[in-house]
Formats: structure tokens, sequence, C-alpha cells
């Protein structure tokens, strides 16, 4: 009895540029001159002087969709995966055919509308960066300021702001995707660094909003907390650990967690912090915690000082998940591959 003999698929160029990419594999058969110029995010790049050796690195667990730039080379790769194998589609048309689809199709709808900065940025960031270059999305937000910082996000993405209006309270702007700027050198980094010594819950949701602004951005952020900032990241439990007699007095006169924080000023023993979130909910603002959950999934680094918590016996195991220990060299190093490092 003979063994079946796998075939390969075909796919339209206009199917395959609908297709969600995060859930295949994409094989690239131009040469990395024409990558570099247009290509598609995430895809492996095997030109033909690295077929011989290239191809073993192409994984088998989803479908491998091939493609070279007018499809004629792909359908011979393809019929090679196909004999070995894989579940694999080629690209009629190449990738000249998918780029017009790319460049043609309806821009992405993002409903900003009631979201409060950071918001509407971060919404617009995220989005942006699961489509392939010259695709577009349009935006719909209402907030005031989303007019001056879309503007200003392209402007310093390298993304390109194809219009932008404000009429009847409702700003709508159409932004296409363009290849990220690349980092620049150490010395010139862009880098974000806060220094976050209060621990006024004003002040810490100013700096977790503008941390948030950056990190949608495509900037690095380290937001370094020191004495009473450290109050920030403690947990809201009592968490059972041994301390000397001062160490535990001085936790027990401070806040813990950020549901405790008051304000710098008419805090009114506590009722001006609630004042505020109550406000902050109402208006749409997300809350101290929300931001600061945001900020641990967008890649923000909160570094505690270790030297602050010995001073005033904070353990390791009384902060929140995510918090990595520094000292003075970490906010250094980090300050020096930033273009700016605020005090707060």
């Amino acid at each position: 009895m003979s063994d079946a003999v796998n075939e390969f698929k075909t796919i339209s160029a206009e199917a395959f540029s609908k297709l969600d990419f995060s859930k295949v594999t994409l094989l690239d058969l131009r040469e990395p001159d024409e990558v570099l110029v247009k290509g598609l995010e995430g895809a492996i790049n095997v030109p033909l002087s690295d077929i011989g050796t290239g191809l073993d690195k192409v994984p088998k667990d989803k479908p491998v969709y091939v493609f070279c730039r007018v499809g004629d080379f792909s359908e011979e790769i393809a019929e090679i995966l196909a004999d070995r194998g894989y579940d694999v589609y080629n690209v009629e048309g190449g990738f000249n055919e998918v780029e017009k689809f790319l460049k043609n199709a309806e821009p992405l709808f993002i409903d900003a509308k009631g979201l409060k900065c950071p918001g509407p940025i971060v919404k617009v960031a995220d989005t942006v960066r699961t489509l392939q270059n010259g695709q577009q999305v349009y935006v719909e937000a209402t907030e005031d300021a989303f007019f001056s910082d879309i503007q200003v996000w392209c402007d310093r993405t390298g993304n390109k702001l194809k219009d932008i209006s404000f009429t009847d309270g409702v700003i709508k702007a159409t932004v296409e995707k363009a290849p990220e700027k690349k980092a620049a050198a150490a010395a010139n980094g862009d880098d974000k660094t806060f220094v976050v010594f209060s621990g006024d819950l004003d002040k810490t949701i100013a700096a977790f909003i503008m941390a948030n602004g950056a990190a949608a951005m495509g900037r690095r952020v380290t937001i370094f907390f020191t004495f009473w900032g450290l109050n920030i990241l403690r947990r809201p439990d009592k968490v059972k650990v041994k301390k000397a007699f001062i160490e535990r007095m001085f936790g027990f006169m401070m806040p813990r967690g950020t549901k405790k924080l008051g304000l710098s000023r008419m805090n009114m023993g506590g009722a001006g912090a609630k004042m505020i979130r109550s406000i902050m909910k109402s208006k749409g603002v997300s809350s101290l915690e929300e931001l600061i959950r945001n900020a641990l999934d967008h890649g923000v680094r909160l570094v505690a000082c270790q030297m602050s918590m010995d001073i005033m016996g904070i353990r390791k195991e009384e902060l929140i998940d995510g918090v990595e220990l520094g000292g003075v060299s970490t906010f250094l190093g980090s300050g020096e591959q930033s273009d700016m490092s605020l005090f707060i």
C-alpha cells in the first residue's frame, strides 16, 4: 500500500490579506533587500540562496503560507513542503498582488469614544501593532486632547496620519501603519525614566498616565520607586514576614497598597481620595489599579529601591507581582538610555 501524497493548496491574494497572520506561519521567499523595503511582519525569510537549509527552520505547528514576488517560485517550494508533510498554501500572485489588497483594504475601525487619556492612544497603539505595513485604522474619539495626541504619536512612531478632523465633538483620524522606527543608539536613546518618591494618589496617577502613554509610543519605560513611593507597590493584604519592632511600626503607619493612598492636597482624612476616585469613574478615567495593570501588560518596568526597602522594613514578599528590585545603578543605567527623566 503506497503512502498518500500530500498536495499544497492555493489561496488568492485577497483571501490571504484577510487572514489573522498571528495564527499561521508566513514564509517569504524574496531576497532580504526586498523584504527590508516591503515585508510582512513576523514572516520567516528564506531566499533562494538559503533554500537548502532554510526550509528546515520552518515549523509544522501551524499552516504555512508561502509567497515570493509574483507567485511562481513559491509554487515549487510549496510542493516541496507538502511532500515533507506540511499543511501548506501557495499565495497566488505573490507579494506584489498581496500588497494591492493590503493598501486598498477598508481601514479597521477603532471606537475610542468616551475613553480618557491614555486610553485612546493605548487602544490605537495596540491595534496598529497587530497590522501589516500599509494597513490603516480609522479612529473616532471624543477626548479633546486626542486631536494633539494622535498627531504627536504618529510623528514619534513613524506611522502616517492620513487625515484628521474634529466635528460635532468627535475627532476622526485615519492612520496608516509604517515600518517601525529603528531604536536610536544607546547614547541617544528615547527611553523614559520616572522616579516616584511620593506616595500620593494624585501624583501616582499622573506618573502612570505618562508611563502608559510612553509605552503606547513604543518607548521602553522604567519607574523607579523609592521611600514613600514604595507604598504604591505594597500588597493590600497583610503578609506575614519576620520584622524588627521599628520595621513593624513603619509598616503599621504607612499605607498598604494603592487603595490606601491619600491626596497631596485636600485629602480630608481620606475623603478627598475617595472623591477623586469617584469622579474618575464617572468621567471614564481608568483607576490607578487599572493603569498599573496596563503598564505591566505593556512592558513597563516597575523597580523597587532595595535600599529604601531595607530602611523602611519592607520585604520583597510584601510587593505586588511584576516588581523588580534594583539600586542606584539600575536607575542610572535606565536614565542614561533615556531622553527624559522625571522625579515625582
